[in-house]
């Protein structure tokens, strides 16, 4: 039997849909990148790919919220315990960090930070904590572009802090709040590429070499249900980092994170967003996330009792060790679809990263990354929501959170 071609599957293709018209099947991203019904075979681009560990494929990271620091020390304890690789802790007041660490190895532990506007203050007091261990794999998690913050002053501090902590992560370069703001994935690529680029080179103004200041940088993008989107838009990250690194003489290495989107989750019938953050964490690791952060089911309806927190945790030891997505580099590879998608995606980011450098760069495009945010909520047709616009359950049985205080 002769191998089928083009053609063939087209024919098939066709007979299926009982005399309608194939090209009606097409449609597009809220930024107008056309999504075919079928794909030509394609070869595997020269894009760069995660580090292949054998023992870990990807960071499995639990984010911290809890305002309370003695509550928040012992979630963080309850998540390391319970297999997490790493956390992160979102942060209001610095000096309630050495409480929100007590008990927490930072040599065995990395602990990335997330405190806005309060980030160098944070990073300094994490420095402080962790001086007995100066080769800790910290992640002093800056970013002043998405606290509006000044970029100079978090850039001295992380050069000075870079010097005593070689392996740490400095600075997160994230698009995740064009995404939670309904923007779309070019957007949402750009800006964080742009915010890099930002950090990167204060970070030589305060005295880095480039090649550290890149390696000091951790791009952030999110996952949602539609998984293969997600898993092009985590591949075309990858390459316009890496085409940026190379552009200013670092390293084609990217470290790359994923963030379960928040705003795909439904407060109706919230025992459904299992299956989204499933989703979500699949596509982080087909996509090659080196470190992964899912949300909880319950996040919507408030702080997540022990079932929400263990299940989100679960889903990635299962995708893992059970599922075993580690075990294969780039999935999607040689995929006509992943290949052609993430080639879109890569090139509308990069029209998108030259827009906001020609305006001053990621600390001064807003209004222009604001008005792409306001086209692509426009264009977005209304979504059906299992469990709100569609199969709604009569079932109403409360599900747990945690009381705040």
């Amino acid at each position: 039997m002769n191998e089928a071609d083009e053609a063939d599957w087209r024919a098939m293709a066709v007979r299926t849909l009982k005399g309608a018209s194939l090209e009606g099947l097409q449609h597009a991203t809220v930024e107008g990148l056309a999504i075919y019904p079928l794909y030509a075979a394609a070869p595997a681009l020269l894009y760069a790919r995660r580090a292949f560990d054998e023992d870990r494929a990807w960071d499995v990271r639990v984010a911290v919220d809890h305002p309370d620091p003695i509550r928040a020390n012992a979630l963080t304890l309850e998540a390391l315990e319970g297999g997490a690789t790493s956390t992160s802790l979102r942060i209001s007041d610095p000096a309630d960090l050495e409480a929100r660490l007590r008990g927490v190895i930072l040599d065995l532990a990395p602990v990335a930070l997330d405190a806005g506007a309060h980030g160098p203050a944070a990073a300094e007091a994490l420095g402080v904590l962790a001086k007995a261990s100066p080769r800790a794999p910290l992640d002093f998690g800056l970013d002043p572009v998405g606290a509006t913050s000044p970029i100079e002053a978090s850039a001295v501090v992380a050069a000075r802090l870079a010097e005593t902590y070689p392996l740490a992560n400095l600075f997160r370069s994230s698009g995740r709040r064009v995404h939670e703001a309904g923007g779309g994935e070019a957007l949402e690529i750009a800006v964080a590429a742009a915010s890099g680029l930002a950090y990167a080179r204060a970070l030589a103004r305060a005295g880095l070499g480039i090649e550290r200041a890149f390696a000091g940088l951790t791009v952030e993008v999110t996952t949602d249900t539609d998984y293969f989107v997600s898993i092009a838009k985590l591949r075309a990250a990858r390459a316009v980092f890496s085409r940026v690194a190379v552009a200013c003489g670092a390293p084609a290495t990217v470290r790359l994170a994923a963030v379960s989107s928040h705003r795909m989750l439904a407060d109706k019938d919230a025992w459904s967003n299992m299956i989204r953050l499933t989703i979500a964490g699949f596509a982080a690791a087909a996509g090659g996330a080196d470190v992964v952060t899912l949300g909880c089911f319950s996040d919507p309806l408030g702080r997540p009792a022990a079932l929400a927190r263990r299940q989100s945790r679960n889903i990635q030891f299962i995708l893992m060790e059970e599922a075993q997505m580690g075990r294969v580099r780039d999935p999607g590879a040689g995929s006509g679809y992943v290949e052609a998608l993430t080639d879109q995606l890569a090139r509308a980011a990069w029209t998108h990263f030259q827009a906001i450098e020609s305006r001053g760069g990621a600390a001064a495009a807003s209004a222009y990354v604001a008005a792409q945010v306001d086209a692509a909520n426009m264009a977005r047709p209304t979504p059906r929501v299992v469990g709100m616009t569609d199969f709604v359950s009569a079932d109403d049985t409360p599900i747990a959170v945690e009381a705040d205080g």
